[in-house]
């Protein structure tokens, strides 16, 4: 082409290879300059617009440095081609006022996500708050333990032990900030090799992570018991993913044989584990809850999973595991890089909380309430 006409303002504010960059890429999108088109040399340009030649370089180097031109030694600046992003009519309800005004107006809930906000012990949560921050506690603005604060893992191993049988040290708990980020580490532990069972059907979001993470997975069928058994000796998984203490979403609990059955599974190779997600393992509504299947395990063979989501609040966002001892071995050679991402101020209200027994008190009040609503229902 034999020159370019921009109107370049000296007064604007704008940087003049700003300008002259953006009449160049608006140029070439619109298809005014046609790809593999050449563009006026540097010198030519500059002597034409009366502007020097290091504003054209600078210029040209950033339509280069975003791919709308090329350039060829000795030869010049070329139109680079360029693919138009189709679009497509979606039609978002974010801007929809009407169907946002509705979201807030659901009388009742019937997700498996929420809890009995009412019942949220906000007088005893809101004095803890106060008590723990002190500005004499610097520790509260450090980066604070990458496992998390031991106060709360101290706190977690006695409740685990005391309710759900469960042998750990604190030295064995892992605090992040929701299941998916658990497993998004358990995925980087166990390496690229393993092999997951998934429940079928189980909880959605979790062949989500393995997707995202390109981390193989395979369903398993379950029946009244839970996983079965046959399908995963035919299986080649190596990593069994499992909710023995409340299958979601079936409701079903897993029987002693079952469990011994999936744990001699586990213990005829090294390299076999079991994920025990126990994500209401707490609210059992006749007898005493079931004890946990890391309880029975003597190999070091079952990767335990907590949280606190439906037991207190899934706004908390505090979640745990217990890794057998040979795993925290490799965890803390491998992956101490990953930092707890909770916060220390809701670390050590949480750990109040459960030492003051106020958590235990809670959950007797909240398994009242839920039964309560349960049998209403049926």
């Amino acid at each position: 082409m034999d020159m370019l006409t921009p109107i370049l303002e000296t007064g604007s504010g704008v940087p003049l290879y700003q300008q002259l960059y953006a009449f160049i890429k608006k140029e070439i999108l619109s298809s005014r300059i046609a790809p593999d088109t050449k563009l006026p040399s540097k010198r030519k340009l500059s002597a034409y617009l009366e502007i020097s030649q290091n504003t054209i370089q600078s210029a040209y180097e950033q339509l280069i440095a975003e791919g709308y031109v090329y350039s060829l030694e000795k030869k010049g600046f070329y139109a680079a081609k360029i693919d138009h992003i189709h679009q497509l009519d979606v039609r978002s309800i974010i801007n929809d006022r009407a169907a946002l005004d509705k979201l807030d107006t659901i009388s009742y809930d019937f997700s498996y996500h929420g809890v009995d906000i009412p019942s949220f012990p906000f007088t005893v949560w809101r004095r803890l708050a106060r008590e723990v921050i002190n500005e004499y506690d610097r520790e509260l603005l450090q980066l604070g333990d990458p496992q998390g604060h031991i106060r709360l893992r101290t706190a977690i191993a006695d409740y685990l032990h005391q309710s759900r049988g469960v042998n750990c040290s604190p030295e064995q708990i892992i605090i992040s900030s929701g299941t998916e980020l658990l497993m998004l580490a358990l995925i980087q532990l166990l390496g690229s090799d393993s092999v997951y069972a998934l429940e079928n059907p189980g909880y959605e979001k979790l062949s989500m992570v393995f997707s995202a993470n390109k981390a193989r997975f395979t369903a398993v069928n379950i029946d009244e018991s839970g996983m079965i058994p046959d399908e995963v000796y035919d299986s080649p998984v190596n990593v069994l993913s499992l909710t023995p203490a409340h299958q979601f979403p079936s409701g079903g609990i897993m029987p002693i044989s079952r469990r011994i059955q999936l744990l001699n599974w586990a213990n005829k190779a090294t390299d076999r584990y079991i994920i025990e997600d126990d994500y209401d393992g707490e609210f059992k509504y006749s007898g005493r809850p079931i004890p946990a299947m890391q309880g029975l395990d003597g190999s070091g063979k079952v990767i335990y999973m907590g949280a606190f989501s439906k037991s207190l609040t899934p706004a908390l966002r505090i979640s745990y595991m217990v890794l057998p001892q040979p795993l925290l071995h490799k965890y803390l050679g491998n992956l101490s890089y990953f930092i707890c991402p909770v916060s220390v101020i809701a670390q050590k209200v949480l750990s109040r909380f459960i030492e003051d027994g106020h958590f235990e008190r809670h959950l007797n009040r909240m398994r009242l309430i839920y039964k309560r609503k349960r049998e209403t229902l049926t």
